[in-house]
């Protein structure tokens, strides 16, 4: 995809309705520290309208990006490391999963993960979590920059262990440095969007 316009529209706290539209939605997840905004400010061309930061935990809401108005990537809260307090981690997840149970736009939830380690604990019950909530969640398998291409495919190997994947489930390698899986992942959101097309294209026949 041709990126030509980038907005942050919509910031969802824990009592905030979510928007109604009629785009696809991509939803990123993942643990506090594993470089899910500097993945969203390379899949959108932009340096830092996704806030990054060293502090884990950063993003306290559910942030949706409008994607040259016909796609939205949505930013979910960070998980695991986050130094608040157990009520409002609590509060998150309940406004994660209104977020997957009443979203009727979603249609990718992407599960970030460090390369370098096997699954968290955590990791593994987002991954669960997710799939009870009726998705099927793609990996991308992020700081690939920080191991040996040698060893790429072991580590891949560990987190479909790790995490009990469901069968065929993709995982993509990614570096925010070198850039490398961009392409790959564009793709796949890509053929999703024409599924998703053609889809509401049938509804609307009907």
């Amino acid at each position: 995809m041709v990126i030509k316009n980038v907005s942050l529209e919509t910031v969802c706290g824990v009592t905030s309705k979510l928007p109604e539209h009629q785009h696809m939605e991509v939803a990123f997840a993942g643990k506090s520290n594993v470089g899910k905004s500097s993945l969203i400010n390379v899949l959108m061309n932009r340096k830092s309208l996704a806030r990054t930061s060293s502090k884990p935990g950063k993003t306290q809401t559910i942030n949706f990006y409008n994607i040259n108005n016909n796609l939205y990537f949505v930013d979910l809260p960070g998980y695991g490391y986050a130094n608040v307090n157990e009520e409002l981690k609590a509060s998150w997840g309940k406004m994660m999963e209104r977020y997957l149970q009443k979203s009727n736009m979603l249609r990718i939830v992407f599960l970030l993960l460090d390369i370098r380690h096997n699954p968290g604990a955590n990791d593994k019950l987002m991954y669960e979590w997710i799939v009870n909530n009726g998705f099927q969640p793609v990996i991308i398998a992020t700081k690939l920059d920080k191991i040996n291409r040698s060893q790429v495919k072991k580590h891949i190997q560990a987190i479909r262990l790790g995490l009990h994947t469901i069968e065929h489930t993709p995982i993509f390698p990614f570096s925010a440095q070198t850039k490398q899986g961009k392409e790959e992942i564009w793709k796949f959101i890509d053929e999703m969007l024409e599924v998703f097309a053609a889809d509401i294209e049938q509804s609307t026949l009907q």
